[in-house]
């Protein structure tokens, strides 16, 4: 995965003719992702149809544009032209581009997280100081710049009653916690014992 890194440049998601590392996708069954996750990756779909159809829509908004009762009955050309362009760019090969682009920009979203967390820290830091506030414990600070450095979450979050594999065994969630079932290798005792 080390050399299997390239650049890409501009693909209609406003980055203009800028350069950015981009990782390959991870397989072609990625992780299913949460619905956010997939807001994201819809956004970039409708992008990617709406920048390939832009003369259309253009014609459609510049006909409707100071119309009001009248723009159904007078742009309904522009109208079915718009829409034609819009369902022949809507396939299933290009939300999974979008997928993909989605996937290409971890990298991207991951720096601009940990951008916005230090700026958010250094803020915080200036109005505690400004308003003579005690300052943050320091393990809390601590925390909270690990959780920046932590990686996108994909797969989303288990669903009641589903297995999940741990680092020693296999947890089950149920109605009464979750519970180890296997063999515990560190000492701790053998499997079946409950974990709270």
């Amino acid at each position: 995965m080390a050399g299997s890194s390239s650049t890409a440049s501009g693909n209609g998601n406003g980055n203009g003719g800028s350069t950015e590392e981009r990782l390959p996708m991870p397989s072609k069954n990625p992780l299913p992702l949460s619905a956010s996750q997939e807001a994201q990756v819809r956004d970039i779909f409708y992008a990617r149809v709406r920048s390939k159809c832009a003369d259309e829509i253009k014609a459609f908004a510049d006909c409707a544009l100071g119309r009001t009762f009248s723009a159904p009955f007078l742009c309904r050309p522009p109208l079915h032209v718009m829409n034609s362009c819009m369902k022949s760019h809507a396939t299933p090969a290009e939300q999974d581009a979008a997928r993909e682009d989605w996937f290409a920009q971890r990298t991207q979203r991951a720096r601009e997280r940990e951008r916005k967390g230090r700026r958010k820290a250094e803020q915080e830091a200036f109005l505690r100081e400004w308003w003579g506030l005690p300052e943050k414990d320091r393990d809390e600070a601590r925390r909270e710049m690990e959780k920046l450095k932590r990686g996108e979450r994909m797969g989303g979050f288990l669903g009641p009653n589903r297995r999940r594999i741990i680092e020693r065994g296999v947890a089950v969630l149920d109605d009464e916690g979750e519970r180890m079932i296997g063999k515990k290798n560190d000492g701790e005792g053998g499997g079946g014992a409950a974990r709270r």
